[in-house]
């Protein structure tokens, strides 16, 4: 959604991919907060107002990926997930997308932060790549 982001168009690829069809998309519930709070404070100029992220994700990303939520219970299975392998800090938020991506057995985890992920779910290592 930001043409001046370094990977934009790896990441335009690959929602490229879900909107014609080839692939079926999901997002997790949590990183469309996520991705609400980091275009808003986006060190870009102009900056990018409020309204419109909210037209930018309501184009880019409702209706065109699932977004897939976790259960009450689900947050305690992955506390719990998170405490056994000693994750602390920000990376229980990158936990909370990979719960959701495994809760729905995705087929892969795109991301631009493949390292933290694999270390953060280490289950799901193997579909964790980068666009």
């Amino acid at each position: 959604m930001v043409e001046a982001h370094p990977a934009h168009e790896q990441g335009l690829a690959w929602l490229k991919r879900v909107v014609s069809g080839t692939d079926k998309g999901l997002i997790a519930a949590h990183s469309l907060a996520e991705l609400y709070a980091i275009l808003t404070t986006l060190p870009v100029y102009p900056r990018i107002s409020p309204s419109e992220v909210h037209q930018l994700i309501k184009h880019n990303i409702a209706g065109k990926l699932e977004i897939v939520s976790l259960a009450g219970q689900d947050y305690i299975r992955l506390i719990e997930h998170l405490a056994t392998l000693g994750i602390v800090g920000g990376a229980t938020y990158d936990g909370l997308i990979l719960h959701t991506a495994a809760n729905a057995q995705v087929d892969l985890v795109v991301t631009l932060n493949e390292k933290d992920f694999r270390r953060v779910y280490p289950d799901l290592a193997d579909k964790i790549i980068a666009p």
